[in-house]
C-alpha cells in the first residue's frame, strides 16, 4: 500500500508563503504566526519529503532549490483546489463561490472583459473575480507564478510552459484619416500605402507582428511615431500623422480628442492574430476557472476541439 504523507496542509501553506516571499519573516507577518512556526513547519516538510526545498541565506533571504521550485509549481494548483474545497464546504447549496484571478492582455481588456465579467457575475454571483492587466510577459509571469489561473492573450511567442486554447482569429485592418484618398474605398492593400508614415503600436511582440505584416507585402515600413497607447495610435492617425494597423476595432470611429479615423479591411493575404485562453501546462483548473473559460468560449468564439478542464 502507498505510504500516507506525514505533512499537513498548514505546512504546505507555510512553505508556499515563504517560497513566494523569499523570507520566513515576511511569511510570518503575512500569515500572522511566529517565525519559528514557519521555520519548524518547513523543516518538518523537508524531512518528511526527504529533500531540501529552500536554501537559507542569512544576508539574502531564501532561495528555492531545483526540487523546491518544481514542488512549488505543483503545490500552487493543489492549494488552489484545497481552497476550492473549503469554499464548497462553506457554501453548501451554492454552485460556485470564492476568488478567481484572471489575466488579460492590456489592449484586449476594454473590448472583452466588461461583458465577460457582467455575464459571469450574473451566472456565478458568489465568485469574486479580480483582473490583472498587462503586456504578454507580465501575463506569462502571472500565470507561471500562480498570480492568476487563466489569461486572455494573443498567441504571440508565448512561453513553452504555457498551454493555449484558441478562441477566435482577429484579422488586422488599417486606419487612415477621414480625408485620406483611400478613406472612402472598401479596402486597401499595404502596397497602396508604400512610403506613407506608419504610426506603430509599440508593444512587445505586437510591434514585430505589425512590422512583419508590412514587410510581407514587400513594403518597407516608414515608422513616424511609436506609442504604447492604443488610443494614442488612433488619435495620431485622426490628426493626419500617418496610417496604422490594428486588430481590435472599437464600436465608434471617434477618438478621445474628438477626431475620427476611417477603418479599412486589408485586402492582402495576411495572418490574423489568434486570441487564446492561456494557462500553465499540466495544472488542472479550479471549478471557478473552468466556468470562466466556458463563458469565454460562449461569448468570444467557438468551442475548440481541446477544451481546458
Amino acid at each position: 500500500m502507498p505510504t500516507e504523507p506525514g505533512f499537513t496542509l498548514v505546512q504546505l501553506r507555510y512553505f508556499a508563503a515563504a517560497a513566494e516571499l523569499r523570507s520566513m519573516t515576511a511569511a510570518a507577518k503575512e500569515l500572522v504566526v511566529s517565525q519559528s512556526a514557519i521555520s519548524t513547519a518547513i523543516a518538518h516538510l523537508e524531512r518528511d519529503l526527504g529533500v531540501q526545498l529552500l536554501l537559507r541565506r542569512h544576508a539574502q533571504g531564501l532561495a528555492l532549490t531545483e526540487a523546491g521550485a518544481r514542488f512549488l509549481q505543483e503545490l500552487r494548483g493543489f492549494l488552489a483546489h484545497a481552497s476550492d474545497l473549503v469554499d464548497v464546504a462553506h457554501g453548501l447549496g451554492e454552485a460556485l463561490i470564492g476568488d478567481l484571478t484572471v489575466g488579460v492582455f492590456q489592449t484586449l481588456a476594454p473590448f472583452h472583459m466588461p461583458r465577460l465579467l457582467t455575464d459571469f457575475a450574473s451566472r456565478y454571483p458568489a465568485v469574486r473575480v479580480s483582473l490583472l492587466e498587462g503586456q504578454t510577459e507580465e501575463m506569462e509571469q502571472a500565470l507561471l507564478s500562480g498570480a492568476c489561473e487563466l489569461a486572455l492573450l494573443y498567441d504571440l511567442d508565448l512561453d513553452e510552459h504555457i498551454e493555449t486554447e484558441p478562441l477566435a482569429e482577429v484579422p488586422p485592418y488599417v486606419i487612415v484619416p477621414p480625408e485620406h484618398p483611400l478613406a472612402a474605398t472598401d479596402g486597401v492593400r499595404l502596397a497602396d500605402l508604400a512610403g506613407e508614415p506608419l504610426v506603430l503600436l509599440d508593444l512587445p511582440h505586437s510591434k514585430e507582428y505589425f512590422q512583419a505584416l508590412v514587410q510581407r507585402s514587400r513594403v518597407e515600413p516608414r515608422i513616424q511615431y511609436r506609442t504604447r497607447s492604443y488610443e494614442m495610435v488612433r488619435s495620431l492617425v485622426a490628426a493626419g500623422r500617418g496610417y496604422a494597423i490594428l486588430n481590435q476595432r472599437p464600436a465608434s470611429d471617434v477618438t478621445y480628442d474628438g477626431g475620427r479615423v476611417a477603418a479599412l479591411p486589408l485586402r492582402d493575404d495576411v495572418p490574423a492574430l489568434p486570441m487564446v485562453l492561456a494557462r500553465v501546462k499540466g495544472v488542472r483548473l479550479t471549478a471557478r476557472a473552468s466556468a470562466f473559460a466556458a463563458r469565454c468560449r460562449a461569448l468570444l468564439g467557438e468551442p475548440s476541439t481541446k477544451q481546458m478542464t
